[in-house]
């Protein structure tokens, strides 16, 4: 890792995923695509929606879950800044348990192949291998890219959870 200084600069292609399992999702989705767009870069591709079972506890309700490829100027705080106050623009009330039911989370899932150990930011996504919810809607859009720290493309690691 370099200095924070190179991470306040750094922009470049960040894949982001939304997913919501509360409310009018597909509208909350499209208020969180245009604020993203507004605020954080321009939107350059996104994925099919996926609706999924929730991951890590039990819900009333499908998630659905979206992949955007945005272009940002910014720095990982900065954009990070940006996602969280979108998602509380949009009702999202973060709480200190575990995974639940919410209106709108906005993860950063990769940037670019750069590996970025922030306190509030980590890239790739921690837990993206583990997750076919994320690594769907990612492989829709960046299926060859290999997240740094793997040896698997995002196809791979995909078809290596469903097999």
């Amino acid at each position: 890792m370099e200095g924070a200084g190179y991470f306040r600069r750094m922009g470049g292609e960040v894949l982001l995923l939304l997913g919501a399992d509360q409310g009018d999702v597909r509208a909350t989705f499209s208020h969180a695509e245009q604020a993203i767009a507004a605020r954080c870069g321009p939107v350059l591709a996104r994925s099919r929606d996926h609706w999924t079972e929730p991951w890590g506890f039990a819900g009333p309700a499908l998630f659905l879950n979206r992949a955007l490829l945005i272009d940002t100027a910014l720095g990982p705080d900065e954009l990070m800044d940006h996602l969280l106050a979108i998602e509380r623009e949009l009702g999202r009330v973060r709480g200190s348990g575990g995974y639940t039911s919410r209106p709108i989370d906005i993860d950063i899932l990769l940037w670019g192949a750069q590996r970025i150990d922030l306190p509030r930011v980590q890239v790739p996504h921690p837990r993206l291998h583990e997750r076919a919810f994320a690594l769907a809607p990612a492989a829709d859009l960046l299926p060859l890219a290999m997240p740094p720290g793997r040896d698997r493309t995002v196809l791979q690691l995909l078809d290596d959870l469903r097999s």
